[in-house]
């Protein structure tokens, strides 16, 4: 575990970034404010209103108030024992009991003097809370410079809140010799101060600046401390800046005591018509492999105007790359984006997302029925040097890809569609064992659906053409080849309802047969290569389609038909569905004998029986689950179950067991849940909607049954006190079949203020479904919300 302790800095400024907002929502807001301060020259043209007990003086000239005396203008307000106004001056004066709220800033003490219109005086010991953070403290004195500057002395700073106590010490607490504050650019600076926890000093810092939103700004960001078996002691000092409102860069020098010095930056932009991202790690020499190592992800997106498309040209750019096979191991916390894949693809890459990098370049536009678009694709692969058996066969490369997708519905109501797909496959021979080629392919086809409540029907007529051309003879000694493939579908349904109640509970049953024939004629595809078609994943969805493979390069011979039935309960009044449950079943008229490469053709007349069922009968619970059976063996291939509580907020169990027969088995346990409610506490407690003053555990169990052990695996606790979080949390990741990455990581967040530490929200959100973090920000409040 890390513990930070007493952090001396010449100069340290805590920087406010958005962590984890998109792009598009970062522009800075200091133009659209919805309540902006009233300027001094509004302001003296506004009525004064006094009140009290009594009131005297001359007119024109001074007014004194006594007993429950009170002086508003605009949106400041005075309250005192006694209070002198001098309009000639524009100078008051309370004494006693002084309470002063402007916009919802509140100062009080026993003695004010202040230039009404341009806000300008001194204020003798007041105690203080600002609206915008909710941050409260006391001094010796305050000086108002004017209506968006003041300068605090002897000051404190803390957003605990009060108990009433004589005795009452926050947990934190900011202690400075001078704060000054700007509300117009929302930035408080503290010099000689000295951050303390629960009465020990923390991080001393001879000056400081802060923000009192959440409007961002540059400067070092707090900095962290990690601990992990493969970089040893991490810290890491962020520097923040805030180029444009529109523009923000994040640089990132992080020392591991194992491995040396890593520079990360991170960019990011908003243009009307661009915004993307860039990422770069630099590391100059790794220890850890004894060589420089680097990393890129940029991400930009763009819109081109022009007369040639309906809405223009749409411009998607996904760039990553790192500097050797290793990196994924080394560095498990890297993060890459993949683009937009083909299914097939993208199933690789879901097994794999570390490990294959995407480098992708798409330029997509409309005309009218027509939508379009280019690619070139070129995927980086990272291959396991310790183990080749793990060791992957990549996709290849697109290069380039030109697609169409044409679709229109005729007056009486047949549905036309063509897609063509023109693209250059290139990729290591000596890994692939396959021809690098160019492939054309067309899909038309004409449906029509007949629709009704009772049910519908629908025929489909489709046509595949499909040419190649290869660099090199294949081993029949073409250099070219074609295929033509009709494919005839007809999918039919029937819907009846029912009345019911179960339970004491009324509902409407549904009963939904379902039938879907097709007949596609065989053709000889084994001598074609396989550049991106896979085996359609066996599920309740891809049993009622056409072809039993994805991708271009395989279309499946059939003869079959798919039979099945869904019933669901439905709440009649909201139409929730409450409850769902499903079989299906595919029938095999004549063997498949079109295979993938190494694959065997499908003979069994029976496919195996599929079940899936969900029920949501409580909001609180949801359970779901899919098995497959064969009857072969009478026994299950292949089932998941998975189930969820969620009673409230920041309380959430999940568990899933996922089992395929010789191959894998697995248990997955993930929750966030405060103790105090496991040890026994309020029934109130476990439907309170906040979450302060509790301690949570939080964590992921994957446990792999075959190999019994842990696969991936993370435990933590979290403690909110309203002012101030605590997280720690320990992270194992497995990065081999015998090696594992492991890491703590420890918080401690002062709310309105700073943390220390390092941040593992992304690690729980990424590993716990329906993860909710502590305190979350509420936005600005209103001045309104603290008015006198």
């Amino acid at each position: 575990m890390c513990v930070v302790g007493g952090l001396l800095a010449p100069t340290l400024v805590l920087a406010q970034e958005q962590e984890g907002v998109p792009i598009e929502l970062l522009q800075l807001r200091n133009s659209a404010k919805l309540e902006e301060s009233i300027s001094p020259l509004t302001r003296s043209l506004l009525p004064s209103f006094v009140s009290g007990d009594t009131i005297s003086g001359r007119t024109d000239l001074e007014t004194v108030v006594e007993g429950h005396a009170m002086f508003r203008k605009a949106d400041m307000v005075i309250k005192a024992d006694r209070l002198e106004y001098n309009q000639p001056t524009d100078l008051a004066r309370a004494i006693g009991h002084v309470r002063i709220n402007r916009a919802g800033n509140i100062f009080e003490g026993p003695l004010l003097e202040l230039r009404v219109d341009a806000f300008e005086g001194f204020f003798n010991t007041p105690n203080y809370h600002f609206l915008k953070n909710d941050g409260h403290g006391q001094a010796d004195r305050v000086n108002f410079l004017d209506d968006q500057r003041a300068v605090i002395h002897n000051a404190t700073f803390t957003t605990c809140k009060r108990d009433g106590g004589p005795d009452w010490l926050p947990a934190w607490i900011l202690k400075a010799s001078r704060i000054g504050i700007d509300n117009a650019e929302d930035v408080g600076t503290a010099e000689g101060a000295v951050l303390s926890f629960k009465g020990l000093p923390v991080l001393p810092i001879p000056y400081v600046t802060f923000p009192l939103s959440d409007q961002r700004k540059s400067g070092l960001l707090p900095p962290t401390i990690g601990l992990g078996n493969v970089n040893g002691f991490e810290l890491a000092q962020p520097y923040y800046w805030n180029i444009a409102p529109n523009r923000d860069a994040t640089i990132t020098p992080t020392l591991m005591t194992k491995r040396g010095l890593n520079l990360g930056t991170e960019f990011r932009y908003l243009e009307p018509d661009y915004t993307g991202t860039a990422k770069m790690d630099w590391m100059g020499s790794d220890d850890l492999r004894d060589r420089s190592r680097w990393s890129l992800n940029a991400n930009h997106q763009a819109k081109i105007n022009s007369d040639w498309a309906d809405n223009g040209f749409n411009l998607n750019l996904n760039l990553n790359r790192v500097s050797d096979d290793n990196y994924w191991k080394d560095f498990s916390r890297a993060t890459v984006t993949t683009g937009q894949l083909s299914v097939n693809d993208a199933a690789l890459v879901a097994a794999n997302t570390q490990r294959l990098l995407a480098n992708d370049a798409q330029l997509s536009w409309a005309n009218g029925p027509f939508t379009s678009m280019v690619r070139v694709l070129k995927w980086q692969t990272l291959q396991d040097l310790e183990n080749s058996a793990a060791n992957i066969v990549p996709p290849y490369n697109r290069m380039p890809q030109l697609t169409t997708h044409y679709a229109s519905e005729t007056e009486s109501g047949l549905n036309l569609a063509l897609d063509m797909d023109y693209t250059r496959f290139e990729s290591d021979n000596k890994v692939s064992n396959q021809n690098n080629g160019q492939r054309l392919f067309s899909l038309m086809q004409v449906s029509r659906s007949w629709r009704a409540p009772e049910g519908f029907i629908t025929p489909k007529l489709q046509f595949h053409a499909t040419q190649y051309e290869f660099d090199a003879p294949l081993s029949t000694g073409q250099k070219q080849a074609s295929r033509v493939l009709p494919t005839f579908s007809l999918d039919s349904g029937l819907v009846f309802e029912r009345d019911t109640e179960f339970f004491g509970r009324k509902l409407n049953q549904t009963l939904e047969p379902r039938a879907f024939y097709v007949h596609t004629p065989y053709r000889d595809q084994s001598f074609l290569p396989n550049y991106d078609s896979g085996a359609n994943d066996f599920n309740l969805s891809t049993i009622y389609t056409e072809n039993a493979f994805v991708g271009n390069d395989r279309i499946s011979d059939s003869h079959q038909m798919t039979l099945g039935v869904t019933s669901r309960l439905l709440d009649p009044d909201t139409g929730a569905e409450a409850a769902r449950f499903g079989v299906a079943q595919r029938i095999l008229f004549d063997d498949q004998k079109v295979t993938l490469p190494g694959g065997t053709a499908l003979t069994d007349r029976v496919s195996d029986l599929l079940l899936s069922g969900s029920v949501n009968w409580d909001p609180r619970w949801n359970f779901g689950g899919t098995v497959q059976y064969n009857p072969d063996i009478e026994r299950t291939s292949r089932s998941t179950l998975n189930a969820t509580y969620r009673p409230g907020s920041y309380r959430i169990l999940n568990a899933a067991y996922r089992f395929q027969r010789a191959s894998s088995e697995q248990i997955d346990l993930s929750w966030q849940w405060p103790l105090a409610d496991l040890w026994g506490s309020s029934k109130q407690a476990m439907t309170m909607g906040d979450s302060a003053g509790r301690w949570y555990s939080v964590g992921r169990l994957n446990y792999g049954v075959n190999e019994g052990q842990m696969v991936n695996a993370v435990l933590g606790f979290e403690y909110d006190a309203s002012c101030w979080l605590g997280r720690v949390v320990f992270e194992r990741l497995q990065t081999g079949t015998s090696r594992a990455s492991q890491s703590i990581m420890f918080q401690l967040v002062f709310v309105g203020f700073t943390g220390l530490g390092v941040n593992p929200l992304q690690a729980l959100k990424n590993n716990i479904p329906g993860y909710q973090s502590l305190s979350q920000p509420a936005g600005s409040p209103s001045r309104f919300s603290n008015y006198d």
